[in-house]
């Protein structure tokens, strides 16, 4: 079973010339509306079959994020603090 835009595309590849090499500038120019009205159109029934989440589904995965980020800033900072003091004793233990 084709869906609408399928359908749309081929009956619009179907209707469409050939397009030649040696068609000039202004030809092409006038086809330039044209192509973007086809372009707005498919994308206004691509978006329609997009499945937006729900407002708790965002909520919910928001807050898994931030919490995740806390963490490891959390953790980054504590592995960087100990690896931190024991370079620096060992620089004091061995050298200057």
């Amino acid at each position: 079973m084709a869906t609408k835009a399928e359908r749309l595309k081929t009956q619009a590849m179907s209707n469409d010339q050939p397009e030649s090499r040696s068609g000039g500038f202004v030809e092409r120019m006038k086809m330039v509306p044209h192509r973007w009205g086809e372009f707005l159109h498919e994308v206004r029934l691509e978006m329609r079959q997009v499945t937006w989440p729900s407002r708790e589904d965002v909520a919910s995965t928001t807050a898994v994020v931030i919490v995740a980020v806390a963490f490891f800033g959390l953790f980054f900072f504590g592995v960087d603090t100990t690896v931190g003091f024991l370079v620096g004793h060992l620089l004091k233990l061995f050298g200057h």
